[in-house]
């Protein structure tokens, strides 16, 4: 074949193979046709025997329900149970790749090529024991067979990702969830811990740790669950804790000058919890010089907002571990010299989020015979005119706390005043109540009605549930249902009604008789209150404290 008949070839077409949509149009024809030919008996037959072929859904009962949703939550998930032969292996596993890795070291400490693969085998054998986790009812062996002392002692490791593989296991053995579930194991494993002084060994890794480099950062936050964990488990070691420098590490890391971090967030709920319930810590914190570290800290939020929510969750744990130091008398005097009233004062004024805390700080600083420098000193720096425009309308914008912990904040800070105040700032006080035609007093009525009607309430509420309560059970119920906001209340117009000018009484007779009201309920209000005062104070100051409250109901 030459050239041009290669050129003039043509190929012999194929049939084109046909469309869907054709074959569809095509068909559409034969396909009806043949439907219709189906006859009625045919079609029957087809059906009926689809129905036999596909089973209707078979019905069980409640029981049956209840039993398949039992063996669903107690079956056993397939796989090798650890139980005590297992985690001897585990244990001596980890236990020779630990020698070992030491014995490499001393040998060639300037040789890595030498060790590393003992740190390696390590490392594994680190992995692997992290399945006892899994198993707290094996928590006692690990104590006995000195695993727990090892495991410390590896927090010192030159290489920094043993002793954070270290902190990683030791945040999943004393997992709470974990910790419940066996409660014989998990004591046994924290009092171990206790004994070997695990505070003070993370403490030291934790200065050695960079966090910029994310798994270092990550060993920071897990230290800081194992402390978190172990202190819930058991609350007395928090006094430990912080004994073995916490708190100090603490304020120290507050005190970084980085962008916000999750670890900053963490270190301030730390802190709230070593405090809560600790009379020695807070005693500590004042020591450290920590009022000052958190005035400073929460300085930055009287101008402006957090910038998210961990932000401002870090915002409040550090308001709320100021609340908790102003409940040591010496640090309501650091707190008044590091000028904490002018801070607390500005915030309230700048109308961001930060006055919420702020209102709760003043709270504490004011209360109680402790508070009486502090009272003065807020009179003195124009507090009154910060406090009242909250007290005559609750703000919407910005406001954290809900309108009844906001009034009784408020409430409370005006009854302190009162209570505190002497000379020059207790009149300035009481003057403030005469201004705008009595605008004041009517708003202390119009809360009493409020809060009384809320005890009524909870006290309805109680004899419908029918509880079988003592009396102190009763009066806590009580007090949680308004009765606490009321007695501030009306402790309030008891000081000004004999205290004030006589317009101020005739205004409050004239208000309770209009409204139902009298001054026979507030009286037993009142009593009711001297009689249950709390345990705050010395015995000396509940005495005159209660005496103060009885000789104003009888001048009332």
């Amino acid at each position: 074949m030459d050239v041009g008949e290669l050129l003039s070839f043509k190929p012999v077409p194929t049939p084109k193979r046909p469309n869907e949509d054709e074959l569809d149009d095509s068909d559409d024809d034969n396909y009806s046709s043949k439907m219709r030919r189906l006859n009625k008996h045919t079609i029957d037959r087809l059906s009926q025997s689809y129905s036999t072929t596909l089973p209707k859904e078979p019905t069980i009962t409640d029981k049956e329900r209840e039993d398949i949703l039992k063996f669903v939550e107690t079956e056993v998930t397939e796989g090798e149970v650890l139980d005590e032969t297992a985690v001897k292996k585990l244990v001596l596993n980890f236990e020779k790749k630990a020698l070992k890795n030491r014995e490499m070291r001393i040998k060639f400490p300037d040789q890595p090529e030498k060790f590393m693969e003992s740190e390696i085998d390590l490392f594994e054998a680190l992995q692997e024991l992290s399945a006892v986790a899994t198993v707290p009812d094996q928590y006692p062996l690990l104590v006995e067979l000195k695993c727990i002392n090892s495991l410390l002692e590896l927090l010192s490791h030159d290489n920094t990702d043993v002793s954070t593989k270290v902190v990683n296991l030791l945040q999943e053995l004393t997992d709470v969830d974990i910790l419940h579930e066996s409660e014989e194991g998990a004591e046994e494993l924290v009092n171990a811990l206790a004994e070997a002084e695990c505070a003070a060994l993370l403490l030291h890794n934790l200065a050695r740790l960079d966090e910029q480099v994310p798994d270092e950062r990550d060993a920071v936050h897990n230290t800081l669950g194992i402390i978190e964990n172990i202190t819930e488990f058991k609350p007395e070691l928090c006094v430990e804790v912080a004994k073995q420098g916490f708190i100090q590490w603490i304020l120290k890391r507050l005190k970084v000058k980085i962008p916000f971090d999750g670890n900053k967030l963490y270190a301030s709920e730390i802190l709230s919890i070593l405090l809560q319930n600790t009379p020695e810590n807070r005693k500590l914190l004042g020591e450290l010089d920590g009022i000052d570290v958190l005035l400073q800290q929460l300085a930055f939020y009287k101008r402006h907002d957090p910038s998210g929510a961990e932000e401002q969750e870090a915002m409040e744990n550090m308001f709320d571990a100021l609340c908790c130091a102003l409940m040591e008398p010496a640090n309501r005097d650091r707190f008044l010299r590091g000028e904490g009233l002018q801070l607390m004062n500005l915030m309230l004024r700048e109308k961001k989020m930060s006055r919420n805390g702020s209102l709760k700080v003043l709270d504490h600083a004011l209360a109680g015979s402790d508070g009486r420098d502090n009272c003065n000193k807020f009179v003195d720096i124009l507090g009154l005119r910060t406090v009242f425009p909250l007290f005559m309308k609750t703000p919407k914008r910005k406001r954290l706390l809900t309108v009844d912990q906001h009034e009784e904040h408020v409430v409370s800070i005006i009854s302190s005043m009162l209570r505190n105040c002497q000379g020059s700032q207790r009149q300035r006080l009481l003057a403030k109540f005469t201004e705008n035609d009595l605008e004041k007093v009517d708003r202390l009525l119009e809360l009493h009605f409020k809060y009384m009607d809320k005890v009524d309430r909870t006290e309805k509420e109680m004899e419908a549930e029918g509880e079988d309560l003592d009396d102190e059970a009763q009066y806590l119920k009580r007090l949680s249902g308004g009765l606490f906001t009321l007695q501030l209340i009306d402790r309030i117009i008891l000081e000004v009604c004999t205290a004030g000018p006589a317009a101020i009484k005739q205004r409050v007779q004239r208000v309770l008789s209009l409204r139902g009201g009298s001054l026979k309920i507030i009286r037993h209000v009142m009593r009711e209150y001297a009689g249950n005062l709390g345990d705050a104070g010395s015995e000396e100051w509940r005495q005159q404290e209660q005496q103060h409250i009885l000789q104003l109901v009888d001048k009332f």
